[in-house]
């Protein structure tokens, strides 16, 4: 674990919970490939922000790499209709291109 994961933990343990500081954790841990670790918190991220629509992208990522499909459909139904919601056309067209690739390998 990195210094700057022990800083965000650091943050998270004084009381400082935040949507963007629980996606920057689960950042953090897939970079460390601490798939659980991740998932733990880009599941909190999207419970304290519902609109975060990166935040439903790297949930779907997460669950995708952890070969729970069906859960990433369904994050990632849920992350377009918010990013599109939310103009967020990108993360929109992201998350549709994740979501055809994992169509297709059912």
């Amino acid at each position: 674990m990195g210094d700057m994961t022990e800083n965000l933990e650091a943050m998270l343990a004084r009381g400082g919970d935040s949507a963007s500081l629980r996606f920057a954790l689960a950042t953090r841990y897939l970079a460390d490939a601490k798939m659980e670790r991740a998932l733990e918190h880009a599941v909190f991220a999207v419970q304290l922000d519902p609109e975060y629509s990166a935040a439903w992208r790297l949930l779907g990522r997460i669950q995708s790499e952890l070969g729970q499909a069906e859960e990433a459909l369904q994050t990632y139904r849920r992350g377009i209709e918010v990013a599109q919601k939310n103009g967020d056309q990108q993360a929109a067209k992201e998350m549709t291109v994740f979501l055809k690739r994992l169509e297709r390998g059912r």
